[in-house]
This record gives structure tokens, C-alpha cells and sequence, in this order.
């Protein structure tokens, strides 16, 4: 196994096809199909699915690419250091539940990096799939929370999964609400309080959704439910239908506007929000970085 082969995987994956992966590369197709099949067969798996449409992963190569591409950061870091290579494209992607301060932390990281070139992905997504995200490779870091409710599922997806989850803090649930509900200027909510308005929340999958629930008390009876899958949609209805979601309380005014208002809700519970790593990598100095910008915004 070769850098270059590594090199040729990334490509391949990036462009769909063997044709379009070569002419990128400057080398032609059965040379690269050849290089191909050769990791392939050395490696004993499959890394691609050939079909008519072109070049798909298959569940071992998506779990390859990551390495792969760790490998290959982590030898450009080196080439830069000792042999004077100039920078290449930075990459670095995060997938998290929505929560406005990891948006900010990671607006921060693009201001301290705002001469470089680079490929930075934020996925705000389902928590089974940010999961699978960093297990696979594809984000070094995830984020979501623990509570009381969900821990022992979590933990142990996480086990599953090579993945561990690091602290950043601590909250009391809160209620968002439209700054024009009728409960907009209540010191703290109640749950009979909120029984006639709509509960949003976001959409997740099928598997044990109750635990892998980005809100709390997801297994709560409520008469009105909306589910979206981003938050804008989430947001607009808060507004527009008087809705409400549970949350951490941490809300961005600079980036979320002034119509969203966040009061604590009376109940025996709380959140735990951490950030996930793999446990058979070691995080780029991207990662460390957006770590600290992480808990820049948390720290109070």
C-alpha cells in the first residue's frame, strides 16, 4: 500500500467514476483500475462498488476513506514541517446536533483561517447519523448531549463505535419559544403550560429514536407535534405557530435573530453537552482548534 494509492482512493470517491478520478490525476483509467484492484486485493476488501452509474463505497471503504484520509493529512503536516512544502487545501468537517454555539465556534475557525484554502463541512444531522459520521471518518468531532434518559444507550453506541464523549458543559433544559408567545414573559415554564401549544422537534431515525432524541422528554405524551429537519423550519414555527422546543438555553441573537426567546423549564433534569472523537485516531490540529473555539463559547 502506497501514499499514491491512498491519494487515488480519495480522488475516486470524490469524482464518482474511475474516467472523471483520472483525468484529475493525470493518469489513464485502466492505470488507475489496476492501482485500484491491486489495494483491493492487498488489503483483502472492497473499496468501490462498480455499477453503471459510476464509483459508490461500500461500508468497508467508507470506514478506509477516513483512514486514508487521516493518513494523508497527517503526511502533509509532515511535508509542510520538514521539507518546506507549501500548505495544501485545509479539510475538516464537524457534524453535530443544532445547537447555535457550535455554528459560532466554527465561524470562528473560518475567521482564523480565512487566507487559507480549505474544504470545511458542518453537519447539523440526525444523532444516530453524526454517530456514524465520526465513527466513520467523515467529521472528527460530533456533538450532542447526555441526560439521564439517554446515557446508557448513548455510552454504549458509542463503545460500538470507537468513539468517546468529553464534557463541555453542563445546562438546565430551557423552552424556545417565538418572542411573541404567550409564554414569552414567564420566569420559568411549566409542562402544563406548554400542553396547548404545537412541541417541535427534530426528525431522527427509526432506530431507538425515543434515546437518539435531540430534545428531552421525547417519550411525553403532547396533543400537537411537529417534526422538521432544520433549524430554520424549526425556528419559523416557533414563531409562526407559537410553538416550542426544549433545549439548552444557549441561543445566538447575533446569529438567530431577536425573535427567539429562551426560559428555563421547571423539571428535574439536564443536559450534558460533549463533543465525541474517535478513539483510534489522533485529531488534527484543526480539530484541536475548533475544540477550543468549542469551549470558548461554552465556558460560562
Amino acid at each position: 500500500m502506497t501514499l499514491q494509492q491512498l491519494r487515488y482512493v480519495v480522488m475516486i470517491a470524490a469524482k464518482g467514476t474511475l474516467s472523471e478520478a483520472a483525468k484529475s490525476l493525470f493518469i489513464t483509467q485502466p492505470s488507475l483500475s489496476e492501482a485500484l484492484n491491486s489495494l483491493e486485493g492487498e488489503l483483502g476488501i472492497t473499496i468501490f462498488r462498480r455499477n453503471n452509474k459510476g464509483m459508490t463505497l461500500t461500508q468497508e471503504g467508507e470506514e478506509f476513506l477516513g483512514y486514508a484520509r487521516q493518513v494523508l493529512e497527517q503526511t502533509e503536516l509532515i511535508e509542510e514541517k520538514y521539507m518546506n512544502k507549501k500548505p495544501g487545501k485545509r479539510e475538516f468537517a464537524v457534524s453535530c446536533q443544532h445547537y447555535s454555539f457550535a455554528v459560532e465556534a466554527f465561524v470562528d475557525l473560518l475567521n482564523n483561517h480565512k487566507e487559507d484554502e480549505y474544504e470545511f463541512h458542518l453537519r447539523e444531522t440526525q444523532t444516530f447519523a453524526l454517530i456514524q459520521d465520526v465513527s466513520k471518518l467523515r467529521s472528527e468531532i460530533g456533538i450532542l448531549y447526555l441526560n439521564k434518559f439517554n446515557e446508557t444507550i448513548i455510552q454504549r453506541t458509542l463503545k460500538e463505535n470507537n468513539l468517546s464523549f468529553h464534557p463541555l458543559f453542563k445546562a438546565t433544559p430551557h423552552v424556545f419559544l417565538g418572542s411573541h408567545s404567550p409564554l414569552a414573559n414567564k420566569k420559568k415554564i411549566t409542562l402544563e403550560d406548554l400542553a396547548p401549544y404545537p412541541r417541535l422537534s427534530y426528525e431522527q431515525t427509526d432506530r431507538n429514536s425515543f434515546y437518539f432524541s435531540e430534545e428531552i422528554l421525547s417519550t411525553r405524551d403532547v396533543k400537537k407535534d411537529l417534526v422538521v429537519t432544520d433549524r430554520a423550519t424549526l425556528f419559523n414555527l416557533l414563531i409562526g405557530m407559537d410553538g416550542y422546543t426544549f433545549s439548552t438555553g444557549v441561543i445566538s441573537e447575533e446569529l438567530n435573530g431577536p425573535n427567539i426567546v429562551s426560559i428555563p423549564l421547571d423539571v428535574d433534569d439536564y443536559m450534558l453537552i460533549g463533543y465525541l472523537t474517535h478513539d483510534k485516531t489522533t485529531l488534527s490540529p484543526l480539530a484541536k482548534e475548533y475544540i477550543e473555539c468549542l469551549k470558548a463559547h461554552t465556558e460560562n
